[in-house]
């Protein structure tokens, strides 16, 4: 479950480390809490410092400290409701994926490797360029 304030893992390569939620899309009231496939609204807190090798479309697409990005929840802590097979499914930390604003595409190229893991709801809610980015569905 992640509400207002929770601290997020990114996990692309868009130069992001940590973000911070500061809105759950589409949730009724302030205090509704965003599961697996929520797109939220995020500042980033944490970034990669910018190499100087990085040149052309590679360094626009970076994000620095500060700014504020829309992403995915692709995999919370707290135990998300119960599938439909009835199994539930919790994950070690709360982690999301930076997407733009206007067409849902992830900011970053790749998924990390050892942390390519995300939940099976994202292919339910649309969002299928993550799904084949990342590692493994769960």
């Amino acid at each position: 479950m992640i509400y207002l304030k929770s601290m997020l893992k990114v996990i692309d390569n868009s130069g992001a480390q940590l973000a911070e939620c500061i809105k759950i899309l589409r949730k009724g009231s302030p205090k509704s809490s965003g599961t697996t496939g929520d797109r939220i609204v995020c500042v980033i807190q944490k970034a990669r410092p910018l190499n100087q090798n990085i040149t052309g479309t590679a360094n626009s697409n970076r994000v620095k400290r500060g700014d504020i990005c829309h992403a995915v929840i692709v995999r919370t802590k707290q135990k998300n409701g119960y599938r439909k097979d009835g199994s539930n499914i919790s994950f070690g930390d709360n982690a999301c994926v930076l997407i733009n604003k206007i067409t849902g595409d992830p900011l970053g190229t790749r998924i990390m490797a050892n942390d390519g893991v995300v939940g099976r709801e994202l292919l339910d809610k649309g969002y299928k360029k993550i799904c084949s980015l990342a590692s493994r569905i769960v």
